[in-house]
C-alpha cells in the first residue's frame, strides 16, 4: 500500500511564558490510501496537536520542524494557494464539538454549500442537490428541510452528521477526525461511527481517527498509534493491542478498562498523572509511572524499536514482550 501521508520527525513547540515549549516530540508514521489509523492516549498527550499540524492549523507562534508529506508534496512548504488547494481538495477535518465549528447564525445549508460555491465554482442549486444527497447518506431525514434550519434546531448527533457530510462534500483523500463522537451518547456514537466508517470505505478515503476509546479505535481502524507526553510510544495492528501490547503504557490503558471477565475489588488504575511534553523527564516519559522501569530507563529517551507487529518506544520490550497484556495488581 502506497503512503498517502508521511509524518517524519515532527516536533512542535508553542510559546509559553516567553519560551518555546515542546508539545510534540519526534512524531513519525505513515498512512496509506484508504487506510484508517487510530491515535489514542490520555488528554494532553498531543493527539489533537498532531492532527492540527497535519492540517496546518497550528495556533499563532507555533513552530513546526520535521516533514509532513501528502502525496509526495511537502505540506509545511505550501504557499497560500497550495495550502488552500490542500484544504479544499486533499484533507478535511471533523472537529470534536460541532457547535463550536458551525456558525450559529447561518443556516445549515449555507454552511455546507459555501465551500462548494466559493472554492468549487458550483452553482447554488447544484451545490444544494449535492449537500442534500450527502445529508441523506449520513442518516439525516428530510435533508432539504434540515438545510433551512439553524444549528440550534438540530441535536448533537445530527450536527455531528452534518460535520461528516461537510467533510465528505469536498471529496477529500484524507479525513482528520478529532474525537468526533466525544459529546454523544453511546447509541448515537455507534450510529455516527458506523456511517463514517461505511462512507470512508465506499469512497476509499484515508482517516486519522483520534479517540480515547481503544475498543472504538480497534473497531474502525486498521492500525492504532498510542501517544504519551507528546511522543508516539507504540504503533501496531489494532487487533493486537489487547492481546500483545508493545509498551507498558498501552498495557496500562488496556488494563484500566472495566472487564466483565476479570473480578477485582476495584478498577485497575495507572498511578500518578499524565505529563505534557514539556514536563517529560530526560529519559522515558512514562518511566515515573511504570512498574517495569529500571534506572537505565531514566538515562535517555528510548528509540522506537521495530518488531514483527509494529513499533514500541520501550527499551525493555525484548524482556517484557508477551507479559504486559496480563492483568496485574501492580496497577492498583
Amino acid at each position: 500500500m502506497s503512503a498517502l501521508l508521511e509524518v517524519d520527525g515532527v516536533t512542535v513547540t508553542l510559546p509559553v511564558a516567553g519560551m518555546q515549549q515542546p508539545v510534540l516530540r519526534d512524531i513519525s508514521f505513515t498512512l496509506g490510501q484508504g487506510e484508517a489509523l487510530g491515535l489514542v492516549g490520555e488528554s494532553g498527550s498531543g493527539k489533537s496537536m498532531t492532527a492540527r499540524a497535519i492540517g496546518r492549523l497550528l495556533p499563532p507562534g507555533a513552530q513546526c520542524e520535521g516533514r509532513i508529506s501528502f502525496d509526495g508534496d511537502d505540506v509545511l512548504a505550501f504557499d497560500r494557494n497550495a495550502l488552500r488547494r490542500y484544504r479544499t481538495n486533499g484533507v478535511a477535518m471533523i472537529f470534536q464539538d460541532p457547535r463550536a465549528s458551525i456558525n450559529p447564525v447561518r443556516r445549515v445549508g449555507d454552511f455546507l454549500t459555501e465551500a462548494l460555491c466559493t472554492n468549487g465554482g458550483l452553482k447554488q442549486d447544484v451545490a444544494n442537490d449535492r449537500a442534500a444527497d450527502l445529508l441523506d447518506a449520513v442518516g439525516i431525514d428530510d435533508p432539504r428541510r434540515r438545510m433551512r434550519q439553524y444549528p440550534h434546531q438540530l441535536s448533537g448527533g445530527m450536527l455531528q452528521r452534518v460535520m461528516i457530510a461537510a467533510a465528505l462534500l469536498i471529496d477529500p483523500r484524507l479525513i482528520l477526525a478529532d474525537e468526533p463522537t466525544t459529546a454523544l451518547d453511546v447509541t448515537t456514537q455507534a450510529e455516527v461511527m458506523a456511517i463514517l466508517d461505511t462512507l470512508r470505505r465506499e469512497r476509499g478515503v484515508s482517516m486519522l481517527f483520534i479517540t480515547h476509546d481503544l475498543e472504538l479505535a480497534a473497531a474502525v481502524c486498521d492500525r492504532t498509534a498510542v501517544m504519551y507526553a507528546g511522543s508516539l510510544v507504540e504503533e501496531q495492528r489494532s487487533l493486537n493491542l489487547d492481546s500483545d501490547p508493545l509498551h507498558p503504557y498501552t498495557a496500562a490503558l488496556v488494563q484500566a478498562r472495566p472487564d466483565i471477565t476479570f473480578t477485582h475489588d476495584r478498577l485497575l488504575a495507572i498511578p500518578g498523572r499524565p505529563l505534557s511534553a514539556f514536563e517529560a523527564p530526560a529519559g522515558c516519559a512514562f518511566g515515573p509511572r511504570c512498574p517495569h522501569s529500571e534506572p537505565a530507563c531514566a538515562e535517555a529517551v528510548p528509540p522506537l524499536l521495530t518488531v514483527d507487529t509494529g513499533r514500541s518506544r520501550c527499551r525493555r520490550l525484548p524482556q517484557l514482550r508477551g507479559t504486559m497484556g496480563q492483568k496485574s495488581a501492580e496497577w492498583l
